[in-house]
């Protein structure tokens, strides 16, 4: 069952009730895709991490009654990194997710994710106590805590192909890749397109659909 899937994280009673795909079988699915969006099958698992994402952001403040915001904003992160090319991205090593503030969404980025391969590398997620001790990594989360920090956080990863994520209104038009931000009690994110090309990274036209493009 699809629900069976997305309910790793957050439990099969909350994705049923959001989301009218969540009683189809996996077969089922895929023929829908297939009848009603002329896409072949092989696209299938491509079209099924968009849905996943999509569960997130259209839920919005339903999902964050009923989970902890650090598991939120855990799954956002990480599924952000689906959607964005990095210029080191063919080679191996490993690939880190720094986060300055908010030792919740650390632990759960280590919990959850820590270790994983993607592709050729492996998630690891370091802990920075503040912008003074960043070293290079491929996303950066400051958390809202740690906002004031911004400016020298976000000059000490310039130019060195860092996804800089943050969670404060005004921080996406400083010049963030990604700025978490409250529409009608629903979150949503901010896509600064200048931020990220200057970064040298590539965002899937997927994801700035679903973004407030800055």
């Amino acid at each position: 069952m699809i629900s069976a899937i997305l309910s790793n994280h957050w439990g099969k009673s909350y994705i049923d009730k959001v989301n009218p795909f969540m009683g189809m079988t996996l077969r089922d699915f895929v023929a829908y895709l297939c009848i009603n969006k002329q896409q072949p099958i092989y696209l299938f698992m491509k079209k099924f991490k968009i849905l996943a994402l999509a569960v997130l952001l259209m839920s919005g403040s339903t999902f964050a009654q009923e989970r902890p915001m650090h598991e939120v904003y855990s799954m956002m992160v990480f599924n952000f990194t689906r959607y964005v090319q990095w210029p080191d991205q063919a080679t191996s090593g490993e690939f880190v997710i720094g986060v300055i503030g908010n030792n919740d969404v650390f632990k759960t980025l280590t919990e959850w994710y820590g270790g994983k391969p993607r592709g050729s590398k492996t998630y690891v997620i370091k802990k920075f106590n503040s912008a003074a001790e960043i070293a290079d990594c491929h996303v950066l989360y400051i958390d809202k805590s740690k906002s004031g920090e911004f400016d020298v956080a976000n000059s000490k990863v310039k130019g060195k192909g860092t996804l800089v994520i943050t969670d404060k209104n005004g921080l996406g038009e400083k010049g963030s890749g990604i700025n978490f931000k409250t529409v009608d009690s629903k979150l949503k994110f901010e896509l600064n397109q200048k931020a990220i090309e200057a970064s040298n990274l590539k965002v899937s036209g997927s994801l700035s659909s679903m973004a407030i493009l800055i």
